[in-house]
């Protein structure tokens, strides 16, 4: 069997990394397997890029200027597709095909005229709007009927000008329209629920839940509290690929004012300029793509907290719970699916910063820090399960294609 799998990037962020796993699985089993990518490469020998960085910078300019996310890197997609024509996969599996790298048009008219079985797994919103990735946090609906005046358009993909999506609701659904053999993944029940009241709702959709790396993410010590002087400290901490307003970055701000002597936060995934304008009491560590470094940090804190206003299904909870550390996670989105058991974790509706303050000092007068993830439910949420998962997919879909 030969798989072609499609993504934004390969091998950083979470996405990325799920890429690599499914493909070191497959070469494992025996099995062709192939990654295209348009930014980005991290340990991922072989992958095929689509485009060059000229092509995304005027992708990126398309986007900007006039909301045309999706609808650049013409010339660039044509020929990686030339390219699919000569590896002739069984299976291609698309995730993220947003990020200033490909055309949606020319791809999905090449994949109706190929016709072979089609994955494609959404971990986010956006292949059913007009433009925004997310759009619960902005208490928006259009998306049912067709988008217009988007209150998201300067979120990501950010546009400085026009506002196009009326134009690209429309476009998109009749681009991703009419796909003879296309399966839907999506890692939550949250975003399957969604996907079915969109106009992607008459292809087949699969929950197929992400998975972390568990013989990583495993309780690691380390001297992290030592290197960074937090020996007798309370650790509160937050870790993000990219924070942003979504990702409850300012929580943490309000958070740090209700901060005692012996309590402190730690941010991962912060940029120089953030780092450098945080209160005192607040950490900031640059993002990594150390898997085991990040179990070091994720063990020696006290609790895990992600104000996550909307999220599809952070595997960054799931990370957490594996190293040992209780989450408190915000009840949007998919994020309750990643909370374990009662023993690992909790989901709250959003609140101000003074409660979710006093639910962290009961847990820690309780001494509540181990969280229990026994070795059933870490083969459950393991990178492996997931694998596996897709690989009897792609079986099941290239048997009914046969």
């Amino acid at each position: 069997m030969k798989v072609l799998q499609i993504n934004t990037v390969c091998g950083v962020g979470s996405v990325g990394r799920i890429v690599r796993q499914i493909h070191e699985a497959l070469r494992e089993k025996g099995h062709e397997s192939y990654i295209a990518y348009g930014r980005k490469p991290l340990g991922c020998d072989g992958a095929i890029r689509i485009g060059g960085d000229l092509d995304v910078y005027f992708h990126v300019f398309l986007t900007r200027v006039f909301d045309l996310h999706g609808f650049g890197s013409k010339k660039a997609t044509k020929k990686f597709l030339k390219i699919v024509e000569e590896i002739n996969p069984d299976i291609i599996h698309l995730h993220n095909i947003h990020g200033y790298y490909l055309n949606i048009e020319v791809l999905f008219d090449f994949l109706k005229s190929f016709d072979k079985p089609v994955v494609w797994t959404l971990h986010d919103c956006w292949a059913f709007t007009g433009h925004c990735a997310y759009f619960l946090y902005a208490r928006c609906d259009k998306w049912k009927t067709g988008c217009y005046s988007c209150p998201e358009k300067k979120s990501y993909p950010k546009s400085v000008f026009l506002d196009n999506s009326k134009s690209n609701y429309q476009r998109k659904r009749k681009t991703f329209s009419g796909v003879r053999n296309m399966t839907l993944v999506t890692p939550s029940q949250w975003l399957a629920g969604l996907v079915k009241e969109s106009f992607l709702g008459d292809y087949p959709v699969q929950v197929i839940p992400n998975g972390i790396d568990t013989e990583v993410f495993k309780p690691t010590q380390s001297g992290f509290r030592k290197r960074y002087g937090l020996d007798g400290k309370f650790l509160i901490l937050g870790v993000a690929n990219v924070w942003e307003k979504r990702k409850g970055f300012d929580y943490f701000l309000d958070l740090s004012k209700y901060l005692s002597d012996d309590e402190i936060i730690v941010l991962v995934g912060l940029s120089d300029e953030r780092i450098k304008n945080l209160p005192n009491n607040i950490i900031g560590i640059k993002r990594t793509n150390s898997a085991k470094e990040l179990a070091e940090i994720y063990t020696a804190a006290d609790v895990f907290f992600n104000p996550t206003l909307e999220d599809n299904y952070p595997t960054v909870n799931l990370e957490a719970q594996a190293c040992g550390t209780y989450v408190i996670t915000f009840d949007s989105g998919g994020a309750k699916e990643t909370i374990i058991s009662k023993e690992s974790g909790i989901a709250i509706k959003p609140c101000n910063a003074e409660d979710i303050m006093n639910l962290i000092r009961v847990l820690r007068s309780k001494g509540r820090k181990a969280a229990n993830v026994d070795s059933s439910a870490r083969s459950v949420i393991s990178h492996r399960f997931m694998v596996g998962s897709y690989i009897s997919l792609y079986e099941k879909l290239r048997y009914v294609e046969a």
